[in-house]
């Protein structure tokens, strides 16, 4: 299985919250890749205590920092046009990092599974905290 973990499922690692390390852990010991997106590095960077500098760079040496596309891009902005037209709106960020996992066929590791209201998105809800 591939996994695109979400900001909130880095922040809860780093921070040392034993439910997402235990799942990193559980899910690196079955062979599975773990993913992350360049938006999701600047969302955890920007919040980053100075003492989480070291364990944050060894986080993301860790992870595979998947880019983002056109098609990627393409998709985000139908996504926020189709919910828009809805009444609801959907962050940029969100959609990009869910059109990354939706092309990759990843699974999304989030802690807010609302924040992704996408048909055919496999999203794993890893609750904060």
């Amino acid at each position: 299985m591939t996994l695109l973990l979400d900001s909130t499922v880095l922040i809860d690692f780093l921070r040392g919250r034993t439910a997402a390390g235990d799942a990193i852990e559980r899910r690196l010991r079955h062979g599975e890749t773990l993913l992350t997106t360049g938006i999701n590095v600047e969302e955890v960077v920007r919040g980053l205590r100075p003492p989480e500098r070291p364990a944050t760079t060894a986080l993301f040496d860790g992870l595979i920092v998947v880019p983002i596309g056109r098609a990627e891009g393409w998709k985000a902005g139908q996504w926020r046009a189709d919910f828009a037209a809805r009444g609801i709106t959907l962050s940029q960020a969100d959609c990009l990092i869910a059109a990354v996992a939706f092309a990759l066929g990843a699974t999304l590791a989030t802690g807010n599974p609302r924040d992704f209201p996408i048909d055919g998105l496999s999203i794993e809800h890893w609750p904060v905290g």
